[in-house]
């Protein structure tokens, strides 16, 4: 289907995990884990915490990383995280105290600029929140003077679109409705750091040291871990920024876009897994 003329330009603006995206992903908790939990096994495996540790989770979200690293750096260790949504750091932190986890902190706040007076930590973990800082070189130097010297960091960050198919084939889609801009090479987002060049650009200037890159590819569950077609359409347009690009067009729009999702997805559908799809990441440590 080809786009109608009239159809307008739609840009995909950066997250407000502070605000708006915050509370998507919180309201979609279950699903945004799903989707990226094996991704996250695989990282916390390398990272192989030990008791004592103290570890910095960086963009935390719902807080189901942080709660796996206190119960690895048990006893003795204990795990500090830090998101920038304070939906996401009051659910986390109910979340904790329900599953009797005391070794555990959560703090609203933004990793660029926090200033931590019980640093430094032995370590950093991320699991997809390191991408969206403004000043990345900024932002990496700060989190270097949160860590002792020769801590190390774990990072888990999206591998280039193009080896993420359920992020194009899903992308191919909407824009046969609307015009969405590729997004700007670098710049904050899910794939700032694709380039592995810029991402060892950026940990350098940050003091970072001895990086050390491997691929993770895999099938993403879009949607969570056995959803149906329909629910990992319902998934996206109700909390990825298309959704809104979609509904900036009119509902007649949407529903073509949606019908073709369905479609899409329906091809992709593994019973008793979910809606399957090839998925790249870069799992990535470094000494400070």
């Amino acid at each position: 289907m080809t786009k109608q003329s009239g159809d307008k330009t739609s840009t995909i603006k950066g997250e407000d995990w502070a605000g708006e995206m915050g509370t998507k992903w919180l309201a979609n908790l279950a699903r945004f884990e799903g989707m990226i939990a094996p991704i996250g096994a695989a990282l916390l495996a390398r990272a192989d915490f030990q008791p004592v540790e103290r570890v910095l989770d960086i963009g935390c979200g719902g807080g189901g990383t942080t709660i796996a690293i206190a119960n690895a750096v048990a006893p003795g260790g204990e795990v500090l995280g830090i998101d920038i949504s304070p939906d996401l750091t009051a659910a986390s932190t109910k979340r904790a105290s329900d599953a009797g986890v005391g070794n555990i902190r959560f703090i609203c706040a933004d990793a660029s600029n926090v200033q931590l007076p019980d640093a430094p930590f032995d370590r950093l973990f991320s699991r997809f929140g390191s991408m969206f800082f403004a000043e990345p070189h900024q932002a990496f130097a700060n989190l270097r003077s949160l860590l002792r010297p020769g801590a190390r960091i774990d990072l888990a960050v999206w591998a280039p679109p193009r080896d993420n198919l359920w992020m194009m084939e899903m992308m191919g889609v909407v824009r046969r409705h609307v015009d969405i801009p590729p997004a700007v090479p670098r710049a904050p987002g899910p794939f700032a750091f694709e380039d592995l060049e810029y991402l060892n650009e950026v940990l350098a200037a940050g003091g970072f040291s001895s990086p050390d890159i491997m691929a993770y590819t895999g099938q993403q569950p879009v949607g969570g871990v056995g959803a149906t077609a329909q629910e990992a359409v319902s998934f996206v347009l109700s909390s990825m920024a298309v959704g809104k690009a979609l509904d900036e067009q009119g509902t007649d729009v949407r529903a073509a876009a949606e019908g073709e999702l369905l479609e899409l997805f329906a091809k992709h559908h593994v019973p008793n897994q979910g809606v399957m799809m090839q998925g790249k990441a870069w799992l990535v440590s470094a000494k400070a």
